[in-house]
């Protein structure tokens, strides 16, 4: 009879335990709510990271290839520059600008098409170097946001593995102290650890899965960019041995 009622107790005690994620927080050991709160945090922080790359490589794909068919027109080199501005949208706008910069200079110093070989290479080399330079603080502004989307991937998982831990560490714990080895005495601090270990999936398998997608684009973008600074820089080596302005 004691122990009829020993498991109707557990059963009532089973069914008042609050399993939905709102009641596994709140009823959570303070370190495991802890941890769930960073990863919470983490998963935010990563889907926010995750929209604006969405948008930023959208925009520049768009903003390239509008300057890809304004550049191949057959258009004026000088007429394209100062309908481009200084301050470009497009990653290939701001390569070009940065070159155009530097052959201009080389205009006012009167360095473009003298006859000396020297001063020609000398022209090419800053012009290579600007491309460059421009280049990599392209790539550098792609690239913000990537580390922190590969921490959430590699390290959230952990975290959640450590609540999980710490979650059943309480449920053998609460068994200990009430000497009871019921489903009502083991499951909510089975349901918390579950849950944390669940959370940290969550913030990972995204921020992992961006990472690799983000990453394909930042390589597809940074060719397109070394691939036209190359034949950018043909094409004023041209123009420079032919002694021809654009």
């Amino acid at each position: 009879m004691a122990d009829t009622v020993t498991l109707e107790q557990a059963a009532i005690q089973t069914h008042s335990v609050d399993m939905s994620m709102i009641g596994l927080f709140l009823a959570a050991d303070p370190v495991v709510k802890f941890v769930m709160f960073l990863l919470v945090a983490a998963s935010v922080w990563g889907w926010a990271i995750i929209f604006s790359k969405i948008a930023l490589f959208r925009k520049q794909r768009k903003t390239m290839a509008e300057f890809d068919d304004d550049f191949w027109s057959g258009g004026s080199l000088e007429d394209l520059y100062n309908k481009t501005g200084d301050q470009p949208e497009s990653a290939q706008a701001r390569v070009f600008v940065a070159a155009m910069y530097e052959l201009r200079r080389a205009k006012m110093n009167g360095l473009t098409f003298g006859r000396s070989e020297g001063l020609r290479a000398n022209v090419m080399m800053r012009i290579d170097r600007s491309m460059t330079s421009t280049i990599t603080k392209e790539m550098e502004k792609l690239e913000a946001g990537m580390s922190v989307l590969a921490s959430i991937g590699s390290v959230s998982p952990f975290v959640g593995l450590f609540g999980t831990v710490w979650g059943i560490m309480n449920s053998f714990t609460s068994i200990a102290e009430s000497k009871n080895t019921s489903l009502a005495v083991v499951a909510p601090g089975i349901a918390e650890a579950l849950f944390a270990t669940a959370l940290g999936l969550a913030a990972a398998i995204p921020a992992v899965v961006a990472y690799n997608k983000f990453s394909g684009d930042m390589d597809k973008i940074g060719g397109l960019l070394e691939v036209f600074a190359q034949e950018f820089s043909t094409l004023l080596g041209r123009q420079i041995d032919e002694g021809q302005s654009s």
